[in-house]
């Protein structure tokens, strides 16, 4: 079954991260392939310091307006899209890299328009384009700049890439969702919970343990596992090759 991977910006800019996925895509692609979603929000942030502009966030998620649109596009979709596309090919993966807008690839509808701006949720994912890329040997690369499929707010929405591989790896029946992290895993007192339930992953959002980007990534978590992903792990890129490394997050019925 396919297997759905989410990096972080810090990650991507890691020399670990081409080999480690190279390992990882070589048994991957026998058995349902691989499919990476990326993140990026340092690069945005520095084009919007370039231009005057400031960086605000809620609950992790960026806040947009509609002139920060073009500047996701191009941090995203642009600049850390083909920067990690170019690394994975220099370690021998056959890496297309595409966003959210390519063949409607995902669909996503206004979050929370009043307190976030441009900012979607993902709604559709076009899993025929993911398969017929997959099917011919590829691994997709995804910025998440996605279509907004309501015509309210404009072309696009920015949406948080840990919401849209969670979409991903629920439309393609992924048999994991792996977050990767520049930490080791979701942490308690400064050590890593490694099995977490939907209500225990809740409890940390509430008492304030998992804030900022982390809760955004246990929301995302939340979503994966309610859409019937089996497991959601977050760590970090030592993961990739670690099936046992970082925090999982299961139902119940399916701890192990």
């Amino acid at each position: 079954m396919t297997r759905v991977i989410k990096i972080g910006g810090r990650p991507q800019v890691d020399p670990a991260l081409g080999p480690a996925l190279a390992n990882d895509w070589a048994s991957a692609r026998l058995n349902g392939g691989l499919v990476l979603v990326h993140g990026g929000g340092d690069e945005v942030s520095t084009l919007q310091a370039a231009l005057g502009g400031s960086t605000k966030f809620v609950n992790g998620r960026r806040v947009t307006t509609e002139k920060d649109i073009d500047l996701v596009r191009m941090g995203l979709s642009g600049s850390a899209n083909k920067r990690l596309v170019s690394s994975l090919v220099q370690s021998g993966i056959d890496a297309v890299g595409i966003s959210g807008e390519d063949a409607a690839l995902i669909g996503a509808s206004p979050m929370d328009a009043e307190q976030l701006g441009h900012v979607g949720t993902p709604t559709t994912v076009n899993v025929a384009f993911l398969r017929h890329l997959l099917s011919g040997g590829y691994l997709p690369v995804i910025s998440p700049v996605s279509r907004d499929r309501t015509g309210l707010l404009g072309a696009a929405l920015n949406v948080n890439g840990d919401d849209a591989a969670a979409a991903i790896a629920v439309a393609l029946g992924a048999k994991e969702l792996l977050l990767v992290a520049d930490v080791e895993g979701v942490l308690c007192d400064g050590k890593v919970i490694t099995n977490l339930t939907p209500d225990g992953a809740r409890q940390l959002m509430a008492d304030g343990t998992a804030a900022g980007g982390m809760q955004a990534k246990l929301q995302a978590g939340l979503s994966a596992i309610a859409g019937g992903v089996s497991c959601v792990r977050i760590s970090d890129i030592a993961a990739i090759i670690d099936p046992g490394r970082g925090t999982k997050l299961q139902a119940i019925g399916d701890l192990s």
